[in-house]
């Protein structure tokens, strides 16, 4: 069964309790995305849910509300009563966040993220002491419950986000395990950026009855420009500087192939001055960590990733992405360009071309597209300029586990640090770490202070990560 997706409408219109109502208001959403609109109301329902959305279309909250809606507000912790499965740690990481700001105005609702490079026993120290909502990768999530740490026995809900990502990382045994092991009167929710035969038949066989809701994936022309850029196959690197340079964004994503072609381009780009980090499934979680949130608040400017390890990246505002090699297969491609003009903003996307093959794979995707991508020349042959990054990124050594709030870290900042407060971006609180966008300028003052200050009255370690270079 199909449901076309209605126009948004007022989440006040499908039955939420007011305190839902208030966090959504208070997470600053004014109207449902086209996703919401059409999943929310079935899944209220208590109806099993296939949705065809990719990240950045609003699915989380559209779950999420629905996760919270069948939670009690003052319900005690005990057995997880939903669990999430999500194909990375980085996406398992976002889902969390996001449903506790849901949760916001729920203060006793624990949320739990169950995933790898964290050790297993707090988490099973978390799992004994009670959760409501679990969200956790297959390979953790199937490890507590072989080892008898997670209790899925009062699941009255289960959302697979992401599922064509879990299936194309080899998840299928461990989400399939874990599924049989579940409740067989549940709710099951299935969130997916395409509809494969294997997402066909996982469906078939964990939901009953499903209805499917699909949205229109594609981003709009009007907001999105393309351009292919050709080129000569041994200065794929002097290219992609090129078209960093003269293009000038605030930020922007660089898609290559292979790790070793990541960290080729990483390092040329860094000794042209850029502010670059990649991303690929070589790096250690910390490492991953550390990158991720350099990104994301604005310390890196540009970020080399692969695919696979691109997935779960949610940055809002990303302006430019760069496909240093055209993707092999134009659904890959259509993933790709769609990191960029999101939310009604504008974007481009930029394809290298080096060789014959890429041109067929060119010729491939403009007749899926149904219209041809546009040729620019950006100026090779002159030395890139590059703009420094805004901010470096403060490390401190304390979290969420050491009763450390952002307001402290920003009173003891401002207050007793003297950094002005407009020199302060993004804080992102973890469990045990807290970082923190400081602008270059206060970034060496600020650890300066931490190393003989204080938060809280406690003394904590910190540290500046990435180069002290301007570029």
């Amino acid at each position: 069964m199909s449901r076309p997706a209605p126009l948004p409408v007022a989440f006040d219109a499908v039955g939420l309790p007011a305190d839902l109502l208030l966090a959504t208001e208070r997470m600053g959403f004014s109207e449902m995305t086209p996703i919401q609109s059409a999943a929310l109301p079935p899944i209220l329902a208590g109806r099993d849910v296939r949705g065809l959305a990719k990240t950045g279309s609003g699915k989380t909250a559209a779950f999420g509300l629905g996760l919270l809606y069948r939670v009690p507000p003052r319900q005690r912790p005990g057995p997880p009563t939903a669990l999430v499965l999500g194909p990375t740690r980085e996406l398992v990481e976002q889902v969390a966040a996001s449903l506790r700001q849901l949760a916001q105005t729920r203060a006793n609702t624990r949320v739990l993220t169950l995933c790898g490079g964290r050790p297993l026993r707090p988490q099973r120290n978390a799992l004994q002491q009670g959760v409501h909502i679990v969200v956790g990768t297959p390979g953790r999530v199937a490890d507590h419950m072989r080892r008898g740490n997670l209790d899925v026995s009062a699941l009255t809900m289960v959302v697979l986000d992401e599922a064509d990502r879990m299936l194309d990382m080899g998840f299928t045994e461990e989400v399939s395990g874990i599924l049989d092991r579940c409740p067989e009167a549940r709710q099951t929710l299935l969130f997916s950026a395409t509809f494969p035969k294997t997402i066909d038949t996982l469906s078939a066989s964990i939901q009953r009855d499903p209805i499917t809701v699909t949205v229109d994936t594609t981003v709009s022309r009007e907001a999105l420009r393309q351009e292919v850029v050709y080129c000569e196959r041994n200065r794929r690197y002097e290219t992609v500087a090129a078209v960093l340079a003269w293009h000038d964004p605030d930020a922007a994503l660089v898609f290559c192939e292979t790790r070793q072609q990541c960290d080729g381009l990483q390092q040329f780009l860094t000794r042209c001055g850029a502010s670059v980090l990649t991303l690929h499934g070589g790096l250690e979680q910390r490492e991953r960590d550390d990158v991720l949130v350099q990104f994301a608040n604005g310390s890196a400017r540009f970020l080399v990733a692969t695919d696979v390890a691109a997935r779960g990246l949610d940055i809002p505002a990303l302006p430019l992405v760069v496909q240093a090699e055209l993707a092999r297969d134009p659904q890959v491609h259509v993933h790709r360009i769609g990191r960029t003009a999101r939310a009604g903003a504008e974007g481009l996307a930029v394809a290298l071309v080096a060789s014959e093959r890429e041109a067929d794979r060119l010729a491939l995707i403009e007749t899926e597209l149904e219209r041809s991508i546009p040729v620019t020349t950006p100026p090779v042959d002159a030395p890139p300029r590059f703009r420094p990054s805004r901010y470096r990124t403060l490390l401190i050594l304390a979290g969420r586990k050491h009763k450390v709030r952002k307001g402290d870290v920003l009173g003891a900042l401002v207050k007793d640090g003297g950094i002005p407060p407009k020199a302060i971006g993004d804080i992102r609180l973890a469990q045990t770490t807290c970082a923190v966008a400081l602008e270059r300028a206060h970034a060496v003052k600020a650890l300066r202070f931490l190393r003989r200050g204080r938060i809280k009255k406690v003394r904590v370690r910190a540290t500046l990560l990435g180069s002290d270079r301007a570029g």
